[in-house]
């Protein structure tokens, strides 16, 4: 029991050393971090509105109630000091005629309760600003307005944050492998894509960056040098038709970045090979953007995926996501170089080969028959 679970803690920490640091994580999260920025992090308050968007929800609901409960109680202290500038607390014993700027205000408590009822428009009527004083009418229209402002911004921050696209984005899912195999008489790199809601995916538009440590002629060495990648589906990779899972793939031609591979060196590659998928919301017509990152362990040389749609007796489409992710070992070749060279080997053989060592020679014929 004991070397059992020594052995599988051992080939748990090979494993995790093995790993691969990756910019983009499968959900789609980034893995970076910014140092030494000349720039104050204030710059960030000048972008208020993504600032408060981009926050996590804790955070978010930390500032909402803190604007409200910190203008209630700041607009309480001010009503509190009108009440005592002008003599209405209890403690000064205003006479029987004394007319007070806010009727019933008999403390900081009764004060807060008031900047309460005026900035979220109660009105009990126990507490009202009479006509006594300017100073209490204008701190009422003053807070009025900017109880809206706060109303306004938080509401609509929150609203924002709920309705974003980046939540759409978590119900379309990648495979978890990418695989290599012969489609269509071509080697391609395949991946599976699926909406997991009934609602399309407008425009929808997908395409994929390879990122790798190159070294230019000049010697420069250039951490995160990005290649494209082309994603095409048998439809085209526009307006897809995104109804059902799709398996998107990557012609290795000779110019594909992949085409000098092999899958003995596979493993032996240092890049990451990360696919986007932008489209439109159908209900909120809100751009989103979907992407995910894929690592040399998890492309898989000589494997397809699993088919995963099928026609009920009904005459319905039903789609199995239990194989969405199931691949099947294929006869694959071992490279893309060796695939094109036994085609144009192919293809020589059914054109001939010419004999480079035949001469023509020119015979000149004499006749003998005599008229």
């Amino acid at each position: 029991m004991f070397s059992y679970l020594r052995e599988r803690f051992t080939s748990h920490l090979r494993e995790r050393s093995r790993r691969r640091a990756r910019l983009v994580s499968k959900d789609g999260r980034c893995n970076i971090e910014f140092g030494n920025v000349e720039q104050s992090r204030f710059v960030f308050l000048i972008d208020i509105w993504t600032t408060i968007l981009d926050l996590r929800w804790r955070y978010k609901m930390t500032i909402f109630i803190s604007a409200f409960l910190g203008s209630w109680f700041l607009f309480g202290l001010l009503w509190y000091v009108v009440a005592y500038i002008h003599k209405d607390l209890p403690e000064f014993n205003p006479s029987i005629n004394h007319t007070p700027c806010v009727e019933n205000i008999n403390g900081l408590t009764s004060a807060f309760l008031f900047s309460l009822e005026t900035q979220v428009t109660i009105g009990y009527g126990f507490r009202c600003v009479t006509e006594q004083c300017a100073t209490a009418i204008f701190l009422l229209i003053f807070q009025s307005i900017l109880g809206v402002i706060i109303n306004s911004f938080m509401c609509g921050a929150i609203l924002a944050k709920i309705s974003r696209s980046k939540n759409r984005a978590k119900t379309i899912t990648f495979s978890k492998n990418a695989v290599i195999s012969k489609r269509g008489g071509k080697l391609c790199l395949l991946i599976r894509v699926a909406n997991l809601r009934k609602s399309l995916l407008i425009g929808s538009h997908i395409y994929g960056k390879l990122l790798k440590t190159t070294i230019t002629p000049e010697g420069e060495t250039i951490i995160l040098d990005q290649v494209n990648i082309e994603f095409v589906v048998d439809a085209g990779n526009e307006n897809l038709f995104f109804i059902s899972p799709l398996t998107i793939y990557h012609i290795i031609d000779r110019n594909s970045p992949f085409f000098h591979m092999a899958a003995e060196t596979l493993l032996q590659q240092d890049f990451e090979l990360v696919v986007f998928l932008d489209g439109t919301v159908e209900a909120t017509s809100a751009t989103c953007q979907v992407r995910t990152s894929y690592i040399p362990e998890e492309v898989l040389w000589g494997y397809r995926f699993a088919p995963i749609v099928s026609k009920t007796k009904e005459g319905k489409y039903r789609v199995d996501f239990q194989n969405f992710s199931k691949t099947v070992a294929v006869e694959t070749p071992h490279c893309a170089f060796c695939l094109y060279n036994e085609k144009e080997a192919k293809a020589k053989e059914k054109k001939g080969y010419d004999n480079p060592g035949f001469v023509l020679s020119e015979v000149n014929e004499t006749s003998d028959t005599k008229m």
